[in-house]
């Protein structure tokens, strides 16, 4: 019974890490979350890596930090959480893959929270009941038929596209199950 748990206890000792990458990464991305079988697979992805560079860490360090070895290979995972979130939400590592031509594709969750994180401008949001709000987007959701919009510095537009200014609103809290679409204003320059 003890070698049982001594090798449970090595077994976590060496997937914790990368565990705590894949629950960095979606802590501060905006993908949705996977199935749990995809999110053990991407963990024992994360786990190759960090053994890799682990073992790099190792082969080529000067002094024993084998004793240390827990320690470096949880700041190894944070590090590797934070790093692909930050790509991730930035789209830098995909941008200079489209410039390669390699692919055409985002690295953001969707088109819809592409749309938005591209293009920081006033928005209108086209209600499904005919009415049209302008604003500032803070948040929105992450997809299109499920979360809100939060906009500040928001105006009413009437039929003859007059803004009527919200004068004592500070934000104005949309839920997108009303919204029918989306303009994004060009911003003058």
């Amino acid at each position: 019974m003890e070698n049982l748990s001594t090798e449970l206890i090595a077994t976590l000792h060496f997937l914790l890490p990368g565990f705590i990458s894949a629950w960095i990464f979606h802590a501060l991305t905006s993908y949705p979350k996977q199935s749990q079988f995809e999110r053990v697979i991407q963990a024992l992805i994360f786990t190759v890596i960090i053994q890799s560079v682990l073992f790099l860490l190792f082969y080529f360090s000067a002094i024993n930090i084998e004793k240390f070895e827990l320690i470096f290979s949880l700041i190894i995972a944070i590090i590797l959480g934070l790093f692909l979130a930050y790509f991730t939400n930035n789209d830098k590592f995909h941008k200079i893959l489209r410039k390669l031509k390699i692919t055409k594709e985002t690295s953001y969750a969707s088109e819809w929270f592409s749309a938005f994180s591209e293009r920081v401008t006033y928005i209108v949001i086209h209600l499904k009941d005919g009415r049209r709000i302008l604003g500032w987007p803070m948040e929105w959701p992450t997809e299109p038929n499920n979360g809100h919009f939060l906009l500040s510095d928001s105006s009413w537009i009437d039929d003859d596209n007059k803004e009527i200014a919200l004068k004592n609103v500070e934000n104005i809290l949309i839920d997108s199950s009303d919204v029918k679409l989306v303009e994004f204003l060009k911003l003058k320059k």
